[in-house]
């Protein structure tokens, strides 16, 4: 297989007939789609989002992890 350039990409893609470049482009559209929310997914941080903190004044949150265990002991026994 040839290395893909944009010259030879744009090569074979005017070699081919009208109906298959109309196909290769809606593929392209589809793919450029496709990428693009996969990248603003990846673009968002965490710890941006309005519900990072919430926990943060609250004396009986301190350890996440015995808050839970309380919980559990309390609501399971």
């Amino acid at each position: 297989m040839e290395t893909i350039t944009s010259e030879n990409l744009l090569e074979n893609f005017t070699a081919l007939p009208p109906e298959a470049q109309k196909e290769a482009a809606h593929f392209i559209e589809f793919l450029k789609t496709r990428y693009k929310s996969v990248k603003a997914k990846s673009d968002d941080k965490v710890e941006d989002e309005p519900f990072i903190g919430i926990w943060r004044d609250h004396d009986d949150m301190q350890n996440s992890s015995e808050w839970v265990r309380g919980l559990r002991e309390k609501d399971w026994s």
